[in-house]
């Protein structure tokens, strides 16, 4: 049986922090994970239509080791941007890859598509995702919210609200893992159009609602139930971390592993209209370098965890004036 870190948060990872920074105008925001010492990373890329900044340096084959922040953003391709700002908070902390006495922050991002949910898109020559990345970074901290905040301001899944969500995982082996997701998926959360969550099989508790799965499977349950039938305009993008100590090979086993979440949380997943991707970070707070029985169990940990993050996403949605999808708690509440 899993159990939950303290927070049931990805900050239940020693070594990391999480700043959320959105604009409720805008109906959109930005989600930074901060690194308190570098975190060896890496990122597996699954959906069909992706958008992302320094992904590549996070190959295995590649030089750089280990990333200071990893950024998770709204606003389609405007919202790399963000990136620059949490950069540049950084780099005024004197953080970065040091090259000829030049701090250079290492942060990756990925972007989400919330572009048509009803807010107002009109911000002038520059979109504020610079700033929100800078304001992020100022308000990183162990706590931080859930559902319509950060990254999952504007998100939308089929027939609801996306948003937030984040998970942690305490395994026996003295491991911790923790999951942070943007979720805005062109496929839904709920079985059919039932208020069941795929994931419930994975549920700790009452995380989100604690309803189990439905007593006889709906008629729609496996009817594919899109939000728009729209080229790029979803993607679910998130963080898997750990303290335990991985190689960089290990952290991308990580990264893939986590995407089976996507797989048992949302359906359908990984399509052409989505640019489904993880990132994993790997702190080695606890010292621990996993045995090949200890491995497994992480990594059968990340899907289960990534799986719960996604479901309390959207499960801790809440409504907003000019919505195009309703909140969960709305609907089904």
């Amino acid at each position: 049986m899993f159990r939950t870190g303290p927070k049931n948060l990805i900050t239940d990872v020693a070594g990391l922090k999480v700043g959320n920074a959105e604009d409720a105008r805008l109906k959109s925001g930005i989600t930074a994970v901060l690194c308190e010492t570098t975190a060896v990373a890496s990122v597996q890329v699954l959906g069909g239509a992706p958008g992302t900044r320094e992904t590549d340096l996070l190959e295995p084959h590649n030089t750089v080791e280990a990333v200071n922040a990893v950024v998770l953003s709204g606003g389609s391709a405007f919202g790399l941007d963000a990136a620059s700002g949490v950069q540049a908070a950084l780099r005024e902390k004197g953080i970065g890859f040091e090259v000829g006495g030049h701090h250079i922050p290492i942060v990756p991002a990925a972007i989400l598509f919330d572009l048509i949910n009803g807010g107002d898109k009109d911000w002038g020559r520059y979109p504020p995702y610079r700033e929100l990345g800078y304001a992020a970074v100022q308000a990183a901290a162990a706590d931080f919210s859930l559902g319509s905040a950060g990254a999952g301001t504007g998100a939308l899944v089929a027939g609801l609200k996306g948003g937030l969500g984040s998970a942690s995982t305490a395994l026996a082996s003295g491991i911790t893992l923790g999951a942070l997701v943007a979720v805005n998926a062109v496929g839904s959360a709920t079985i059919g159009s039932s208020r069941h969550f795929w994931a419930a099989p994975f549920e700790i508790g009452t995380e989100f609602g604690g309803l189990g799965l439905p007593a006889a499977q709906p008629e729609d349950a496996t009817a594919i139930r899109l939000k728009i039938r729209q080229e790029m305009a979803n993607t679910t993008i998130a963080v898997i971390a750990t303290d335990a100590v991985l190689t960089k090979a290990a952290a991308k086993r990580l990264a893939i592993s986590a995407h089976d979440g996507f797989a048992r949380a949302l359906w359908p997943a990984h399509t052409p209209m989505d640019g489904d991707l993880v990132f994993a970070l790997a702190t080695g707070a606890s010292g621990i370098a996993p045995s090949p029985d200890q491995a497994i169990d992480l990594y059968a940990a990340a899907g289960a965890t990534m799986a719960r993050a996604i479901a309390r996403g959207v499960f801790a949605a809440t409504p907003a004036p000019s919505d195009l999808l309703p909140a969960w708690s709305r609907r089904h509440g």
